[in-house]
């Protein structure tokens, strides 16, 4: 088996807009290895959301290669496809994307209901993790009955109901205060220590750093740094008192 779970070789993207070609990757390679903690890092129209997208199988790339765990996604049908996103990949998004008249029970097992599994074991595996996640206690609250940082700990838990390989995190801190943005990149960091998941992350936020194995820059379409732990700088501050990076 490979120390590699994601390979993108050469990776490029070009969208036709009327008569004028807009060039959001220009051949992108990067090595992701197995139980990592990467971070994408970028300014808006950067390109990293379009490479997050590719990693993810939501896009195909207009040249180059990604590959997951042996498999090029290129040679994948959407049935095939559609399947790695179910069982080998666990999606967060920046607005919580929940089901507003479900619970945090309901929103979870969905999950692992469209994986296949009958819904009284879904209930069971979905109560399991919000409890992983300290929700326990909140299994039959509506999202809009618990706090944005609650949302984010149900939808972390629906990444991680159907125990996926990989987790694709979009920034997963951009609705969050300061203080609830870094317990969420806590919870991250001792759910890829726990369960043995890689985690890639896009984002702005720069406390993502003192969690992050390896850090990739990426600028008009293309990886102008990437560096692993212990080469790039963390900035030190403070919330309520207590330092964070």
């Amino acid at each position: 088996m490979s120390d590699f779970i994601i390979t993108a070789k050469d990776v490029t993207k070009v969208y036709i807009m009327g008569e004028e070609e807009v060039h959001a990757l220009r051949g992108i390679s990067m090595n992701i290895k197995r139980g990592e903690y990467v971070s994408i890092m970028g300014p808006s129209g950067s390109g990293k959301s379009t490479f997050f997208n590719m990693i993810g199988g939501l896009d195909t790339p207009t040249a180059g290669e990604v590959t997951m765990e042996g498999y090029k996604l290129s040679e994948l049908n959407n049935r095939q496809l559609a399947w790695v996103r179910c069982h080998k990949i666990g999606f967060i998004f920046q607005g919580f994307n929940l089901i507003p008249a479900m619970t945090a029970l309901e929103n979870v097992a969905i999950g692992r209901i469209f994986a296949g599994v009958a819904p009284a074991q879904a209930r069971r595996d979905a109560a399991d993790v919000l409890e992983k996640v300290g929700l326990g206690h909140r299994l039959d609250h509506l999202p809009s009955e618990v706090s944005g940082g609650q949302q984010q700990r149900i939808a972390i838990a629906r990444a991680l109901v159907n125990r996926p390989a990989i987790i694709l995190a979009d920034e997963p801190t951009g609705n969050l205060d300061l203080k609830t943005g870094q317990e969420i990149i806590n919870l991250l960091n001792e759910m890829k220590r726990e369960l043995d998941i890689t985690i890639i992350s896009a984002t702005h936020d720069m406390k993502m750093l003192s969690a992050s194995d390896t850090v990739a820059w990426i600028k008009d379409g293309a990886v102008e740094r990437l560096a692993g732990k212990g080469e790039f700088e963390i900035e030190v501050g403070s919330i309520d008192g207590q330092t964070v990076a």
